[in-house]
C-alpha cells in the first residue's frame, strides 16, 4: 500500500510546485517587479529612492509590486522605529540570484536585438500582403 501512496504523493508534490512556481513567476515577471529589482541592484534605497529609480510608476503600484516581492521573499523591508517611520528596502538573496537572471535576460536581449527586429520587420510585411 505504501508504494501506491507513493507516486500520488511525489505527484501531488510536483503538481504543487508547479502551481506555486506559476504564482511566483506571475508575481515577479511584471514590467514594475523587474524594474524595482533593478533599481535596487546592490543597495537598500528608501521608499522615494525606489521610486525615483523606476521612472513612471506611481505609488500604488510601487507598493503593491514592494509587497508582492517581499511575499515572495525577494526584497527584505526594515522599518526604523523614527518619527516618521524611516522604510528601506534590499534584495534578500533570492533577489540578488533573480537580479542575475534578469541581467542575462538582458543580456540575451542585447546580442539578438537585431535578429529579433529583422524577424519581426519579415513578419509584420508577410501580414501585410494577402495570405495564399
Amino acid at each position: 500500500m505504501t508504494k501506491q501512496f507513493k507516486g500520488l504523493a511525489e505527484d501531488a508534490d510536483l503538481r504543487r510546485a508547479d502551481s506555486l512556481a506559476r504564482e511566483i513567476f506571475s508575481d515577479i515577471a511584471n514590467k514594475w517587479a523587474l524594474l524595482i529589482i533593478e533599481a535596487l541592484g546592490e543597495r537598500t534605497l528608501r521608499f522615494s529612492e525606489v521610486r525615483q529609480g523606476v521612472e513612471g510608476i506611481s505609488h500604488k503600484m510601487l507598493t503593491q509590486n514592494l509587497r508582492l516581492l517581499e511575499r515572495n521573499g525577494m526584497v527584505e523591508r526594515t522599518v526604523y522605529p523614527t518619527v516618521p517611520p524611516r522604510v528601506e528596502y534590499t534584495l534578500t538573496e533570492a533577489g540578488q540570484a533573480l537580479r542575475a537572471t534578469v541581467d542575462a535576460m538582458c543580456d540575451w536581449t542585447q546580442r539578438y536585438l537585431g535578429h529579433i527586429e529583422a524577424s519581426r520587420d519579415r513578419f509584420e510585411a508577410g501580414r501585410r500582403t494577402p495570405d495564399a
